[in-house]
């Protein structure tokens, strides 16, 4: 059986059950004043059961009836039927809460799935007879950026089972190592893999992790499979919550800050690649040119390209300043899930699903070596003229890119190695340095660059 670390991460519906007597529910809505002053707020209180119950039959690229719910401006627009969704009269029905409300399974909606509850049956009723308003900022803007943050549920005190690590980082002083948990990042000393502290407030899913030039702010690229995604900056040193950014209907998968320069590129499972000012917390600009995941980013050593991975078996290299694309590379025929930009600026490395790292000129896009690395390679991470490819054959390779072959190997983890990341250094020896490494069943492995050798293990579960 084919699993994959994002792929296998199930959305469990919440299913609940209606009461009987909707049929005299309608009747007492339909006989309600109009005007009710109930204050129920679109963002917190409609929004929210309209993205979980009724996006994925009426959505932009699903809309049965031609019926779309994915904005507010969208939600107010009859579909085929020509039926008034929202009343804006008394003596108007709203299509919307007859569905809801509706006796009859082949009418009710949503279909083929638990009614909505009571509660949020009268919570819709109460929105729309004081008058339906939008309480955003901006009625063409998607569910998943009206909704204000979430204040997440704390993680578990104890985990019952390991998660993939999925994403792991140095501190930047190199003492500690962050790893991807559950609606969390954990903390750890890298001398003795103690856990040092847990960071709470976070999406459900970690995929990435990356500091800030200055190492005061952590990224996280997060989310809950098909259901919503963003990307949190969290102060390293308190935990505390600077910002989130780059919200969207699917999770962020990967991010890069653009050297000497605030901006932040943020690849995403809705086939975006979204471009955040730190400073101002603004999107600078939205990059539509993948027809899948967006599964990697990555910039140049100095800012004036980058690259992005799509699980539609193409890698595009963009100008860093503009974001216009400058080449397209398909020789994967698979999904790609790492890049990384030369130091020349003139080629890039890649690896996906056909096992292989690709080596390909920008200009025109041409392959100039491959290099067998015997599984599906992921996340790449170069330091001078060496990336490592993290493997699902349960290897950490070590590529000298000088002469496209295998320096190193790391060997000994249980499971698909995910994740990898160099411990900070001033220097490119080494000598002393460590690498960490994180696989899907949960382990953390630190080994010694120089010689490959095992220094610590442990399973980052707290």
């Amino acid at each position: 059986m084919v699993r994959h670390p994002i792929v296998i991460i199930l959305v469990n519906c919440a299913c609940r059950r209606v009461a009987t007597g909707l049929l005299c529910l309608t009747m007492m809505i339909c006989t309600r004043a109009w005007g009710d002053d109930v204050a129920v707020s679109f963002r917190t209180s409609i929004a929210p059961i309209l993205l979980d119950h009724c996006l994925a039959c009426h959505g932009p690229k699903k809309a049965e009836g031609g019926y779309r719910v994915d904005t507010y401006d969208e939600l107010l627009k009859a579909g085929d039927s020509g039926e008034v969704p929202i009343a804006t009269a008394p003596d108007q029905t709203s299509e919307l809460l007859r569905r809801i409300t509706c006796d009859d399974e082949s009418e009710r909606m949503p279909p083929e799935s638990e009614p909505l509850t009571p509660e949020q049956i009268e919570q819709v009723r109460k929105w729309i007879t004081a008058g339906g308003k939008f309480d955003g900022e901006n009625p063409s803007q998607n569910l998943a950026f009206v909704i204000p943050p979430v204040q997440y549920a704390a993680p578990p005190e104890t985990y019952s089972q390991s998660v993939p690590i999925t994403a792991i980082a140095y501190s930047p002083d190199g003492k500690a190592i962050a790893t991807s948990g559950y609606h969390e990042i954990a903390v750890w000393n890298s001398e003795d893999a103690k856990l040092a502290r847990r960071i709470k407030n976070i999406g459900q899913r970690v995929f990435a992790l990356s500091f800030s030039p200055d190492g005061q702010t952590l990224a996280v690229a997060c989310g809950e499979p098909g259901r919503s995604g963003e990307v949190r900056l969290v102060d390293f040193n308190s935990g505390e919550m600077k910002g989130v950014v780059a919200r969207s209907s699917d999770v962020a998968l990967d991010l890069a800050y653009r050297p000497g320069s605030a901006e932040l590129a943020i690849a995403s499972a809705d086939s975006m690649i979204r471009i955040i000012n730190t400073e101002t917390l603004a999107e600078v600009r939205t990059i539509a040119s993948h027809a899948d995941w967006v599964t990697a980013i990555a910039y140049s050593d100095d800012g004036t390209r980058f690259v992005s991975a799509s699980r539609d078996s193409s890698a595009k290299v963009y100008d860093g300043a503009t974001g216009e694309l400058l080449s397209s590379y398909l020789g994967h025929g698979a999904a790609v899930r790492g890049v990384s930009i030369l130091p020349d600026n003139k080629q890039v490395v890649s690896v996906g699903a056909d096992n292989k790292l690709h080596r390909w000129d920008i200009e025109g896009a041409n392959k100039v070596a491959e290099v067998a690395v015997g599984g599906e390679g992921y996340k790449l991470v170069r330091k001078g003229t060496h990336v490592l490819v993290p493997n699902s054959d349960k290897r950490l390779l070590r590529i000298d890119l000088s002469n496209n072959t295998i320096a190193q190997e790391f060997k000994g983890h249980n499971d698909w190695v995910l994740s990898a990341c160099y411990q900070p250094t001033t220097t490119d020896e080494a000598a002393g340095q460590m690498i960490a490494t994180g696989s899907f069943d949960g382990e953390v492995r630190i080994w010694n660059l120089a010689d490959a050798a095992l220094v610590r293990q442990w399973i980052a579960k707290p």
